[in-house]
């Protein structure tokens, strides 16, 4: 009876300091006091309770810091790609020059034009201040002295690029720097490789058999502009380079133009809109400019308008940021409003000695903004750590600018927001504990069930149905990045293993320089003599690549109006046996014995699907270079990427151009014995270049790198999300397990068994994660069936991937918390009953 009236008296007492409390009149300052001693104050208590649990706060700091960091890295490529090509003073009046028309029956849209048009314009429209026509000069290789190096970062490129774009010269003069045919700038770094650091003005640097001489030294261009260049060198020398073409109707040329002052794109557009129709008999394209503010966020089209581009990505990674972040605050707020029970005494003391709610809040805020600090703190060692690996998912190569005060202005807004969002639930949840209540120890959920103002619904399950949809949502996300991730790589996977319908093992390329085509027959007599190779072969293109498409192929019943273009192969004998082609019907082109071989050609099956042929041997097919005779049919192969759908194809005899030369090894022998004997006879018949070859299996895993990337990108996020996810999940396992240690030592005398009170703890865990992967299941299936038709060669979802996912799921959450609740579980019933 005593213990039962000290208790009442003790609650007396509380409720005359409650309404004491209640009645008293503060300022409007009351709460705050002395902002100084107010803020060591909350630092001090905030400091306190990070020590007090130190491993709690380490999973709230860790967890928080993963977050940040991912957001961090995101934000800054989203920045990087918003800044792209902004330091270009005339950034609003340079366009790219885009040729619309209408193919398959639908318009298609491509940054191709006739060479000849850039000089047309230039001349002939006042609307054009400027023109540069660009194009790669990748298999160039570049010679100073002795020293060979590969032409990588090259442009050829009218004199107008250097007036067009902001890329001042350190050296040379800018109006006269390309002038003549073989003149030559490098940027910085680039005359540093070559010469050192002797002054590179004047210096000779051969690209071919060709000497250019070094007109100016061009400061090395930012890191975020599209048009990174090492050397530019003139366009003239696409006619010695043999790329040139003055038709009006072959579109392979690239050009920018800027237009005069006052010239808005749609007087450009109503201008130039008809230029190829005047110039080439049979086209309807139409030129539009498209504006440089748009070329790396807006640049793709479907049916000739504008539906998106990098700015679609630039979306999904800002959604991936928010995505981790908020999974990472989440964890704080289900921790912080775990710990409740031993917050809310604090609490109530507090209120029982005048504290204010308002200033409640403000000490958990502070609390939540110092994690928040920590974390950020972390997150950018994290960040620092892990920018260069970013860097190469990315393509990018970013850098975190620590000297700029608008980005630590802008961390610090970032780490404000961040502990604001993650403490805010938290601080006015447990700011929200009834005095009374806590002190007499009732803080619970029925107690709660009496506080004045609050609905039924909201008293008798606010805090749990809170912390478990915040629960079920982060780990719906986890969940959907696994789905994702398993169809990405499935996805990869089906491209890599698709049959590409040639052989690609032991078959080796190389770029045609210098002399080889001169001496092709002795280097391909060489070559087989020495037993290295089985099979030589030339094309103007690897086998992995097209360097040529033509839309003016006709034939006997084609649709006049029809305009399909078809993928050329210009091909020397040997190429079917070389590239390991089958061959269908008909015969090989083999010049030895068919001298006409020069204007024959084989079909594969999707050019003989799309000319309607039912007999194809012996058909005429006519283009722009005369009447070509089908001799052969071949199967198909994968032009490009493995994802598209496979592409008519015809193979030329050998008339044209070569542009590389192709060869497969002797697998009798070690590829190392076989490359030695080849490159000795490169280098007797070639002395001037370096033997640079590629495996055409790299070469085709290279088609695949960005989907790969995109792959790991998404395995790395997702992983993340399901890390945070599953520091949450670990602590809040412990803290259930804490709660109820006095159930489960009862259960224990009882008899339960420790396998029935782990499942007991775990249960409701799983449960959750199970309504996580419903939710998440049809969300990650639509947006990967959406991805998916992106890809006309594609998988389909299927059942299993949702197999494996529940499993991969279960698993891990199970794992989060069955350490803690089997500790649980373990422990002896004498210690947690003691007390009683």
């Amino acid at each position: 009876m005593e213990k039962e009236e000290i208790e009442r008296a003790w609650a007396r007492h509380l409720q005359r300091m409650e309404h004491r409390r209640r009645s008293r009149k503060p300022g409007p300052f009351h709460a705050f006091g002395n902002t100084g001693s107010m803020l060591r104050s909350y630092f001090r208590i905030a400091w306190r309770n990070l020590t007090r649990s130190m491993t709690f706060s380490l999973i709230n700091i860790g967890g928080l810091a993963i977050g940040m960091a991912s957001a961090i890295l995101i934000l800054l490529w989203i920045g990087n790609e918003f800044s792209y090509d902004n330091f270009q003073t005339k950034k609003d009046r340079i366009y790219l020059l885009e040729n619309r028309g209408n193919y398959r029956g639908t318009v298609d849209v491509f940054a191709g034009v006739p060479q000849p048009l850039a000089p047309v314009l230039k001349t002939d429209y006042p609307q054009i201040e400027e023109v540069a026509r660009i194009n790669g000069t990748a298999p160039f290789t570049l010679t100073v002295g002795d020293r060979h190096f590969e032409g990588k970062g090259g442009m050829m490129t009218d004199p107008g690029f250097l007036k067009i774009f902001s890329f001042p010269l350190a050296k040379g003069n800018l109006e006269t720097a390309l002038n003549t045919p073989r003149s030559m700038v490098i940027t910085e770094s680039f005359a540093k490789q070559l010469f050192g650091s002797d002054d590179p003005m004047g210096k000779v640097v051969r690209i071919d058999s060709n000497n250019f001489a070094v007109t100016g030294v061009a400061k090395d261009p930012p890191r975020n502009t599209d048009l990174g260049f090492s050397y530019l060198i003139p366009y003239s020398y696409m006619k010695d380079a043999g790329w040139s073409n003055s038709g009006w109707k072959d579109f392979s040329a690239t050009t920018i133009v800027l237009l005069k002052p006052g010239v808005t794109e749609q007087m450009a557009d109503d201008r130039f809109r008809d230029i190829l129709k005047m110039h080439a008999d049979g086209i309807d394209n139409e030129i539009f400019l498209h504006p440089l503010a748009k070329w790396r966020l807006y640049s793709r089209f479907e049916n000739g308008k504008i539906v998106g581009g990098g700015i679609e990505d630039v979306r999904l990674f800002g959604l991936l940021a928010a995505f981790i972040l908020i999974i990472a605050c989440i964890n704080y707020m289900n921790l912080s409003t775990a710990q409740s029970v031993r917050r809310a005494r604090e609490v109530g003391i507090r209120k029982v000695v005048g504290a204010l709610r308002p200033s409640i809040v403000l000490r958990f805020l502070g609390e939540s903004i110092l994690i928040s600090f920590l974390s950020g703190v972390l997150g950018l060692i994290i960040v620092q750590m892990s920018i260069q690996g970013f860097n190469w998912l990315t393509w990018d190569n970013l850098v975190v600018p620590y000297d700029d005060p608008y980005f630590w202005m802008g961390i610090a807004a970032f780490i404000l927001v961040t502990g604001v969002i993650a403490g805010s639930y938290p601080a006015f949840y447990l700011s929200g504990f009834r005095p009374i209540s806590v002190l007499k120890g009732t803080a619970t959920r029925a107690s709660m069930a009496k506080e004045p103002g609050r609905s039924s619904l909201r008293r008798a399950y606010g805090m749990i149905s809170v912390r478990k949809i915040l629960v079920v949502f982060q780990f719906s996300i986890a969940i959907a990045f696994i789905i994702c991730t398993i169809v990405i790589y499935r996805q990869i996977n089906y491209g890599r293993d698709r049959d590409p319908g040639y052989n690609r093992d032991h078959l080796v390329f190389a770029y045609v320089k210098g002399d080889m085509n001169k001496n092709y027959g002795l280097i391909r007599n060489d070559l087989l003599g020495s037993g290295a190779v089985t099979a030589v072969t030339r094309s103007n293109s690897p086998i992995t690549y097209s360097w040529n498409s033509d839309d003016t192929y006709t034939w006997r019943g084609k649709n006049p109006g029809l305009r399909i273009p078809i993928e050329e192969y210009h091909a020397d004998n040997d190429f079917l046996e070389t590239m390991g082609i089958r061959l269908i019907a008909g015969r090989t082109i083999n010049t030895y014995l068919y001298p006409t071989d020069t204007m024959a050609i084989l079909l594969n099956q999707s050019a003989v699907k799309l000319m309607g042929f039912k007999d194809p041997i012996g058909q005429i097919v006519t283009n722009k270079q005369g009447n070509w005779t089908v001799i052969g049919i071949i199967k198909d192969f994968v032009v490009e990427s493995p994802f598209n759908r496979l592409s008519p194809v015809i193979v030329q005899g050998p008339r044209n151009s070569f542009g590389a030369i192709t060869f497969r090894l002797n697998p009798r022998y070690s590829t190392s014995d076989n490359m030695q004997k080849i490159q000795a006879i490169f280098r007797r018949y070639n002395p001037d270049y370096p033997f640079i070859y590629r495996f055409v299996t790299e070469a085709d895993n290279e088609k695949l790198e960005g989907q790969r990337r995109t792959g790991i990108q998404s395995a790395l996020f997702g992983g993340m999300a399901i890390l945070i996810s599953c520091l949450g999940l670990f602590a809040l396992a412990a803290y259930t397990a804490e709660s109820r240690i006095k159930e489960i030592g009862v259960r224990k005398v009882l008899g339960a068994s420790i396998t029935s009170i782990a499942a007991l703890l775990s249960g409701g865990f799983l449960k959750l994660v199970a309504i996580s992967f419903a939710i998440a299941s049809p969300v990650a299936w639509w947006i990967m069936h959406s991805w998916l038709q992106s890809y006309p060669y594609h998988i389909a979802i299927g059942w299993l991937v949702f197999v494996i996912t529940a499993l991969v799921s279960l698993g891990i959450a199970l794992t989060a918390v069955s350490y803690q609740a089997i500790r649980a579980a373990m422990a002896n019933p004498v210690d947690s009953l003691r007390a009683e």
